[in-house]
């Protein structure tokens, strides 16, 4: 098993931070414009991105510093993968640790997700910093799987 990491700190308040990721209002403004579902723990939210398609994600846990969700429905590689998100504070900067764990293979796709993920962590980051991040469809498409 393999893990994708990543760290993004984000000069803002951790709860705004928090917000933007256990919101569907949130989750639409830097991930992707169709997101709908229940955000609450037990819940099931469901990202879609236009024709390349998308994943729901069942809502593991959510605590003042902790997000994490496991795919229940989408690629075939993310299936039963977990999402987190770790948020703490460094001076003036919400710090969010980023993993997708459990991936089965390092190989193409997982690549891809790896540089999406970095590029969608930066939309967060300028969607708590200014109110405006770069959600699905204005992302910044990378590849033929977009």
């Amino acid at each position: 098993m393999t893990t994708i990491r990543h760290r993004v700190g984000a000069v803002a308040p951790l709860a705004d931070v928090h917000a933007a990721l256990t919101t569907i209002p949130g989750l639409s403004a830097w991930w992707t414009t169709d997101t709908a579902g229940d955000p609450a723990p037990g819940g099931t939210i469901a990202f879609r991105f236009g024709d390349v398609g998308g994943f729901d994600m069942e809502v593991l846990e959510i605590a003042p510093d902790t997000v994490r969700w496991r795919v229940s429905d989408g690629p075939e590689e993310w299936i039963d993968t977990q999402v987190g998100f770790a948020l703490s504070r460094s001076g003036d900067h919400t710090i969010v640790l980023f993993t997708h764990e459990d991936w089965r293979e390092v190989n193409e796709f997982h690549s891809h997700c790896s540089t999406k993920w970095a590029a969608f962590l930066l939309s967060l980051k300028e969607y708590v910093e200014t109110g405006t991040g770069r959600p699905h469809p204005d992302d910044v498409s990378i590849s033929d799987w977009h």
